[in-house]
């Protein structure tokens, strides 16, 4: 008697357990739950990739800093002015000294380049078929 008592609450156990995990299942696989589910994802996944984005964009900014100074420093760049050497001429190359009468000036507007003296630049037809 004891092994049928046995038997049959195990058959009862398993039963309960099997319906259960069924039913669990079947909740997990209706539509809303796999939509949350497929949302929760999409979102765990956009932001591991913003914090990979994230982290790389600052390490290419912190090596590119340091190359930049590797190269200042290789070029000479950044060295200081040895006071021997006379100096630097960049007047003339800033429109500065004797300069042609048609010198570009610096518009904050850039959409409508203009001469110094108020004229435009000259405009061209870019056109690829003009030629043939």
């Amino acid at each position: 008697m004891f092994r049928r008592t046995f038997w049959f609450t195990t058959g009862v156990a398993a039963g309960v357990w099997a319906t259960t995990k069924v039913n669990r299942k079947l909740r997990q696989l209706t539509p809303d739950s796999v939509a949350a589910t497929a949302a929760n994802k999409a979102l765990e996944t956009g932001q591991w990739l913003k914090d990979r984005a994230v982290g790389f964009a600052l390490d290419v900014r912190d090596n590119m800093a340091q190359r930049e100074a590797e190269l200042g420093e290789a070029l000479g760049i950044d060295a200081p002015v040895d006071p021997e050497l006379p100096a630097p001429r960049r007047s003339a190359a800033l429109g500065q000294g004797a300069a042609p009468s048609r010198r570009y000036a610096a518009i904050e507007n850039h959409n409508s380049p203009k001469y110094v003296d108020g004229s435009t630049y000259p405009t061209y037809s870019y056109n690829r078929n003009e030629d043939h």
